[in-house]
This record gives structure tokens, sequence and C-alpha cells, in this order.
């Protein structure tokens, strides 16, 4: 099979530049900054549950032995997770961890949703433009009669701009939007289990919850339970 003749420059330029142009008028600078980190962070390792861990279980162990006040902090290889860290060992509250823990899973999943709509979004533009590169080939043909060569490029433009649009909005937009999110559903899950699990451990190493404290109580029992 031949696949030369489906190669077209002008047809891909139309329908790519259009796709990408559209998509970052509509989403603007900021997301499509956090669609291009989302598509960077593809081709990085997955977050290794196990390997942060690792890293945790000797901070953990001690202050369980020693208590927090003598705990000595060390890197986890995720920076979130050392922070909610600092914020316990410091402070000698769960309610600091499950506040830094928190926030920091707020800020990645708010940039990964900007991710995937902008991928999302370009997903459905670029049959559009495929459309549209069809009807500017279109209107091509000469009016003053249609000549064999002209008309046979005329149409085959029209066909590979349609054509276009379909293949980059669900075989590459498309899946690169799912594969964003299935990455960040997957990390975390696997952070959340590591958040409970050091809820968990450093629990008797803190004070009682004193009474009245309300909205600590909730707070750790919706990360405990």
């Amino acid at each position: 099979m031949d696949l030369a003749h489906m190669l077209d420059p002008v047809a891909a330029s139309i329908v790519i530049g259009g796709t990408l142009g559209a998509t970052a008028l509509r989403s603007g600078t900021a997301d499509c900054r956090a669609a291009m980190a989302a598509l960077g962070a593809l081709l990085r390792p997955r977050f290794r549950a196990d390997a942060v861990r690792g890293a945790l279980a000797p901070v953990v162990a001690q202050a369980g032995r020693e208590g927090l006040l003598r705990t000595s902090p060390r890197p986890s290889g995720d920076p979130a997770i050392d922070a909610a860290l600092s914020a316990v060992i410091q402070t000698r509250s769960l309610a600091a961890f499950v506040s830094s823990d928190d926030a920091a899973r707020e800020a990645r999943v708010a940039r990964a949703l900007r991710a995937v709509r902008t991928l999302a979004l370009g997903a459905e533009l670029s049959p559009v433009f495929g459309l549209a590169g069809t009807l500017v080939s279109l209107s091509q043909l000469p009016a003053d009669g249609l000549a064999r060569g002209a008309f046979m490029g005329a149409i085959s433009m029209a066909v590979l701009t349609t054509l276009y649009g379909l293949l980059l909005g669900n075989l590459v937009l498309a899946p690169l939007s799912r594969a964003v999110e299935r990455r960040v559903e997957d990390e975390e899950a696997a952070r959340r289990e590591i958040a409970d699990w050091m809820i968990a451990k450093l629990a008797p190493a803190c004070p009682p919850v004193q009474a009245g404290g309300s909205a600590v109580r909730r707070a750790y029992l919706r990360e405990a339970g």
C-alpha cells in the first residue's frame, strides 16, 4: 500500500496549526502550559510509592521510638510529602500534616484538570479544522471549468484534511488527555495510601486532639478512616 499520496503538508498545516491555535486562544496561556507540563510528565518515570515509603520508614520509626521532637526528617523523593512531614514534626499536629497534604493534592489535581480540559478541547476542535480544510480545498476549484488535475488535487486535499482532523483528535489528543487523567488518578491513589499510612504511624506520637477542636477532629478522622 502506497502511503505517499496521503502526505500533504498544506492539509496537515491547516489542521494541526488551526487546532493548536484555536485551542490556545480558547484555553489561555496558563492552561496550555499546564497541558505541556502534563505531557512532559508522561515521559518521566511514574511515582514510585514503594521507594517513597521505604525512604520514610526510618523517619516514621524514629518518631515512634523517640517522639516527633527528636525526629530528623530526610528527603523521600517527593517534595509534597516531605513538606507535610516537616509540618507535623514542627507542630506535633496531624492537622498540619493533613492541611499540607490536602493543599498539595488540590494543587496537583487542579493542574491536571486544566491539562485534561485543554487536550480534550483540542480533540474536539481537530475535526472542525479538518472540515475547514475541506472547505478551503473545495474553494480552490476553478470557476471557469473543472480541469482534471485541479479537480483531483482539490478532492485529495479535501479528503486528507478531514482524515487528518479525525486522526489528530481520536488517535492523538483524546488518548493523551485520557493518559494524563489515568496517570494522575494512579499517582494520587498511591499518595493517599502513603498519607494514610503515615497518619496511622504518627498518630501515637502526636498529642491527643483537644476537645472543641471539631475541625481538627473531622480532618483527622477523614484521613485516618
